[in-house]
């Protein structure tokens, strides 16, 4: 199989720096990929700059009318995504704050369609490592997955990530066929993906991870709360170091293999925020979450 058989849909919005990390990732990790980056609008004179760079080695999509379909925003863009490319072999969906980390071989490629091609029911699988801190909520217990590099997720109730995550491979055409649209919310889309296919795969060796500490919007617009929580936690830009080709042989020598939590397996780049990294700025700090829902409840109110 070869490597360029894999297309990665990136989807972005006004985080230069991050994107830009992203895209260097998979170009360096998966050098043949075909790169796409749905660009949402940005307006920051960085990632519009940076997009004007990427435009060289990158298709660059921004919210237009493409055949029947308007789209803007993360599941549009997703829907547009699968319109547009739905004769390709593999896509990958990862968003502008997500690191590509270890070298994705052929061989890779090849088990992963390979796993589709031996289950038809198989809709999804997941690239990333597990967040550390989701397991403060609930533990996750692998399952017999499709195949020894692959498990389940067994199901204790989690409203998303047992059927389906918006970061996602999958096989277009096969979504096409059962009928897929994206809903507006992957609770939404993991209840679609139950109705159609099984359960996602989960790789014992994954090779994405969202980076920690990012800069987040809520309806592209920061409230007080969320200024304030991202001050609190030292937003920043915390890439990660690539995983060694030593490292990488010894996880895969491994007798049982690790769950694969970030934190086990992942270190950022010096000053690294501590351990476990949080992915949304209110994690944790529940009076400034009230207020962000207070404000975001106010705008709503006025329709701002």
């Amino acid at each position: 199989m070869a490597m360029n058989a894999l297309t990665v849909c990136i989807f972005s919005f006004n985080r230069g720096k991050y994107l830009r990390n992203c895209v260097e990732s998979i170009r360096h990790c998966i050098p043949d990929a075909e790169i796409v980056i749905f660009d949402d609008h940005s307006d920051d004179s960085e990632t519009r700059e940076y997009l004007r760079q990427a435009a060289e080695f990158c298709q660059i999509v921004e919210p237009r009318e493409v055949g029947t379909i308007k789209h803007g925003g993360l599941y549009h863009n997703m829907d547009a995504a699968l319109d547009v490319f739905r004769d390709r072999r593999l896509i990958c969906f990862l968003q502008d704050d997500t690191q590509v980390v270890r070298p994705v071989t052929s061989a890779d490629l090849e088990m992963i369609e390979g796993l589709f091609d031996c289950n038809p029911e198989l809709g999804f699988i997941h690239p990333c490592f597990i967040r550390g801190i989701d397991l403060r909520k609930r533990p996750v217990t692998p399952l017999p997955g499709p195949a020894s590099d692959f498990f389940f997720r067994e199901d204790t109730g989690q409203s998303a990530g047992i059927h389906y995550s918006d970061l996602v491979i999958f096989k277009p055409d096969r979504l096409i066929k059962a009928g897929w649209r994206f809903h507006q919310s992957e609770p939404a889309n993991d209840k679609q993906a139950k109705s159609l296919f099984g359960m996602m795969a989960y790789m014992w060796l994954p090779f994405a991870m969202w980076l920690p500490e990012v800069p987040a919007y809520r309806g592209k617009k920061k409230t007080l709360g969320l200024r304030l929580a991202e001050r609190k936690k030292k937003v920043g830009f915390y890439p990660f170091i690539l995983l060694s080709e030593s490292e990488i042989g010894r996880l895969k020598r491994q007798e049982s293999p690790r769950l694969p939590i970030a934190e086990d397996f992942l270190e950022c780049t010096p000053g690294s925020p501590p351990k476990p990294w949080t992915y949304n700025p209110l994690t944790g700090l529940g009076l400034l979450k009230k207020l962000n829902n207070i404000e975001v409840a106010f705008r709503r109110w006025l329709k701002l």
